[in-house]
């Protein structure tokens, strides 16, 4: 079978607090409407909200909650993303769920968003999954596809549809659209990219196909959105090439070249190393008050 049913929920939600039983209606409500539908995502953080004062070890009664709910329905779930205390450690978790109730891997934000995101510790593992008898689904979380590492490595892994749950707010949303699409179409994949709405996001969701065209881009405000993908295009377009065009991960494979900065024990060089510390920038005030 090659044919599988995805839907992401874009929804308004309390920035601090329990969303818990919203996101139930929500996926009540979408089953109701649209029975088809195989599996369910939501957007990052949208569990308890983006303090990490809401931080619980996991497993937890909400992440079992959930459990339940994919059982009931009978669906994969990724239920967005939630802030996991490890000792004194705090990481951005998400939890993939299948249709009988399991966790079958948690992934943890390798990326987050400094210098912003204070108090979160990076993730360091990729997750993959198979979804028996359809193929195999990657995982990242927001800021991580900024790097596009991230993806490839999912992709080097086998994943043929990378699930990619985010929190953006600010003024870089219509640049992330662009990362989305770049993301799907160097590697090939289906890139569904969930955003949250109001409190938790400025919306726009975008659910890419493996030649980089968009097959749905939401709006600002709430919406299920529920995409039918084929494998099958998957395959052949990285078998055949990008519209029958290029075919870069068979380039890539194939490469000539060694990226000298991948080999660097630290990773840096001498210009990234000039760059001066991670931080926020500060106001320069460029105006001087005299009495």
């Amino acid at each position: 079978m090659s044919y599988f049913t995805i839907a992401g929920v874009q929804m308004h939600a309390l920035h601090h607090g329990d969303n818990t039983e919203s996101m139930r209606h929500r996926i009540d409500l979408l089953m109701s409407r649209f029975p088809q539908v195989q599996m369910v995502m939501f957007s990052e953080l949208i569990v308890s909200g983006a303090s990490t004062h809401h931080a619980e070890p996991m497993p937890s009664s909400k992440e079992q909650m959930f459990c339940e709910l994919a059982r009931h329905h009978g669906i994969w779930l990724i239920p967005g993303s939630m802030f996991e205390k490890v000792e004194d450690k705090v990481y951005n978790t998400l939890s993939v769920i299948d249709p009988y109730g399991n966790v079958v891997c948690r992934y943890r934000k390798m990326f987050p968003f400094r210098p912003y995101e204070q108090g979160v510790d990076a993730g360091s593992e990729f997750a993959v999954f198979d979804v028996p008898e359809v193929g195999r689904f990657g995982v990242s979380i927001c800021y991580d596809m900024w790097f596009p590492e991230t993806t490839r490595t999912l992709v080097a892994m086998g994943a043929e549809v990378i699930l990619h749950p985010t929190m953006t707010d600010t003024i870089d949303r219509d640049i992330e659209l662009s990362i989305a699409r770049t993301n799907a179409a160097i590697n090939q994949c289906y890139f569904f990219d969930i955003n949250g709405a109001g409190a938790m996001g400025n919306g726009r969701s975008i659910i890419v196909g493996p030649s980089g065209d968009v097959i749905h881009q939401s709006g600002i405000g709430e919406e299920m959105v529920p995409v039918e993908i084929d494998l099958n295009r998957v395959r052949r377009e990285r078998e055949h090439g990008l519209r029958g065009l290029g075919q870069p991960l068979k380039s890539f494979r194939d490469r000539e070249v060694n990226f000298s900065l991948y080999q660097s024990e630290n990773r840096s060089s001498p210009f990234l190393d000039s760059l001066g510390p991670l931080a926020k920038p500060v106001r320069q005030d460029t105006v001087k008050v005299t009495e």
